[in-house]
């Protein structure tokens, strides 16, 4: 086995209600509480929910001066990172601290270390570009999907249908917080597609082309193993935070595995249905994982097949037999929890198809990783067969 690098943020913390007391945490990076500033980035969505309202307030309490950007929006523009990293300087932020879902944290990574002034956006798409410095960052997610709070990457919509990625070590926060108290709210729709997203980075970080590793595959498996025990409970009994603080941790671990055992095709194929489309990415991800994952089978099976003893251990039978029952299994999840199954139930046609198929293969970050080559043939093949 060649050698590997594996690199996470630098604590966790996993608590109900930590959140609340998050001027405490932050003071284990700024030091003199009074003295210092801190810029939080969050979205309407959070505000309205109530759920920024103990934060700010226990903020404030320790005497930090606190300014807010909450104009972050689903897939954010560069315009917004912009903005966001404008705020932070204007209020001579000693800290950024992001309590929301993947848009605001992916957006706090970059505003903290554009705030900085050394760097622009537009020089360091790509991967390792980006070098620092940044200000100190804590991530707060409240959706179990994305894990961008545990993964050195940053994705931001520079225009219409095309995302680009920032990747780099530095974009790893200082602290990530999971707590479940901030979770129970909400609607079922969004657990279910974030929840599915979380299971995609496992998915993928296990069965990468590239730079997949024991830990990765360690992390892969007790995520998905924590997230298929608990997907379906969190939907049906939204209030249960021991299964909530499951869900967040299985994404959490999911998100380590893919910051360094990359994601691949699934991705790939996302990413032009949510920024053409609008459609959320954890929904994006799941209209489009079965066909890829049967795409996939030839290659991939026994990998497969290994995974498939975590969610489905009472069947037996060769890797293909195990596998193909893993990719049924998944295939079946986002109906029994009432997600949209087809491209045309987010109102996409069949005339669009082409478009997606090429800016599909616009993600070659991406689709290096994946075990099947897939070229943009494959690509149409596979929108077609989920249309």
């Amino acid at each position: 086995m060649s050698g590997y690098t594996f690199h996470a943020p630098k604590t966790l913390v996993v608590e109900a209600g930590a959140t609340a007391r998050i001027g405490e945490i932050a003071g284990q990076l700024v030091g003199q509480l009074a003295a210092s500033s801190v810029l939080l980035v969050s979205d309407r969505g959070v505000q309205r929910a109530g759920l920024l309202d103990a934060p700010l307030q226990h903020l404030r309490q320790t005497g930090m001066r606190v300014a807010t950007f909450l104009d972050v929006e689903a897939d954010p523009s560069a315009a917004t990172v912009e903005a966001a990293a404008a705020s932070a300087r204007a209020c001579q932020a000693d800290c950024v601290i992001a309590i929301g879902g993947g848009s605001p944290m992916d957006v706090a990574k970059l505003a903290a270390l554009l705030a900085r002034g050394k760097e622009s956006l537009d020089a360091i798409y790509g991967v390792g570009l980006a070098r620092g410095p940044r200000l100190p960052l804590i991530l707060a997610p409240t959706t179990a999907g994305t894990g961008s709070e545990a993964t050195p990457i940053s994705i931001v919509t520079t225009g219409e249908g095309t995302k680009r990625g920032v990747v780099s070590d530095v974009l790893l926060p200082d602290i990530a917080v999971l707590d479940a108290s901030v979770t129970p709210g909400l609607p079922k729709h969004v657990s279910a597609a974030t929840g599915i997203d979380a299971m995609v980075h496992a998915i993928e970080a296990y069965t990468s082309r590239r730079l997949k590793n024991p830990i990765s595959d360690a992390l892969a498996r007790e995520a998905l193993r924590l997230l298929s025990l608990n997907l379906e409970r969190v939907c049906a009994h939204g209030q249960d935070l021991a299964a909530r603080e499951a869900m967040l941790l299985g994404a959490n671990l999911a998100g380590m595995a893919f910051a360094n055992a990359p994601v691949a095709a699934v991705h790939a194929l996302a990413y032009p249905v949510g920024a053409r489309f609008h459609v959320p990415h954890g929904l994006s991800n799941s209209l489009v994982l079965p066909a890829v994952m049967r795409f996939n089978l030839s290659h991939a099976a026994p990998l497969y097949a290994q995974l498939a003893s975590i969610v489905l251990p009472a069947v037996a039978g060769s890797d293909t037999v195990r596998a193909t029952a893993f990719v049924d299994w998944l295939s079946g999840l986002a109906p029994r929890l009432g997600l949209p199954v087809r491209l045309a139930e987010v109102g996409i046609a069949r005339d669009d198809l082409a478009m997606l198929a090429s800016d599909a293969m616009e993600q070659t970050r991406l689709l290096v990783n994946n075990p099947r080559e897939v070229t943009r043939d494959d690509a149409l093949a596979i929108y077609a067969e989920v249309l």
